[in-house]
């Protein structure tokens, strides 16, 4: 059972930029793809980057440019940096893992939020 550990989240102005990072408690292959998701109040879940590996990694268009996710490797935390923070960044950001061969994000972290006013 692989269990996510999210951490990094806060209170911001408009512009500002934070790092989220996800640790797993268990070394995950790196054929996991570990993805970053959001909610905001009143909203659906939605994606916002995944990487699998090291290198191979996927955004939403919403975050494309302002946000990069990393990972070094199996060992090491995955990371998401985020840059020129909007208001509509504002959200509880969850971390998942999902198997190779997997459709789906089997694992869960707790959330970290985020809150980023104008």
């Amino acid at each position: 059972q692989v269990q996510l550990v999210e951490s990094g989240g806060g209170s911001v102005q408009a512009g500002a930029s934070l790092r989220l990072s996800c640790t797993p408690s268990l070394r995950t292959p790196s054929s996991f793809t570990i993805g970053w998701f959001r909610q905001a109040p009143g909203k659906e879940r939605e994606f916002v980057a995944y990487i699998t590996g090291s290198r191979l990694d996927r955004y939403a268009d919403s975050v494309k440019g302002r946000f990069t996710i990393s990972r070094v490797n199996a060992k090491t935390p995955v990371y998401l940096q985020m840059n020129n923070l909007k208001p509509e960044d504002t959200a509880v950001y969850y971390c998942a893992a999902r198997r190779s061969g997997s459709d789906e994000f089997a694992y869960w972290g707790q959330g970290t939020q985020v809150t980023v006013s104008s």
